[in-house]
């Protein structure tokens, strides 16, 4: 059995701490990860294919599989109607926006990044 260590932040002042980074980092780390919440956040509610169809280069079992873990991390909702055919909304969860909130700034920063490295080759 692996050992457990358990890590706590001494508080001081201009200290960060990291220790609620190891949950989070498991979930934004996967490939497609940030860019489903964002496409799912900018649009509001969004069925499989127009997420697929958003996101240019994901394997429908890639998209699928994250959209599972997602789901199980409470960051989107999926919801299936009783129609024929059948039909799945997929939108963010109160934590999810939050989320997104979050990493906005994130991707605002390397969206400018980008232009400017773009800039510098030139």
């Amino acid at each position: 059995m692996k050992e457990e260590t358990s890590r706590t932040c001494s508080g001081e002042k201009n200290e960060v701490c990291f220790c609620p980074l190891e949950g989070i980092i498991d979930v934004v780390s996967k490939k497609w990860t940030l860019q489903i919440i964002a496409v799912i956040g900018n649009y509001g509610k969004l069925r499989y294919s127009g997420i697929l169809g958003e996101l240019k280069g994901i394997s429908p079992k890639s998209l699928s599989d994250r959209l599972k873990e997602l789901e199980g991390y409470g960051l989107i909702k999926r919801e299936a109607f009783a129609e024929i055919p059948p039909r799945v909304e997929y939108s963010l969860t109160g934590d999810g926006r939050e989320f997104m909130g979050s990493i906005r700034p994130l991707m605002e920063w390397m969206s400018s990044r980008s232009l400017h490295s773009d800039e510098r080759r030139r």
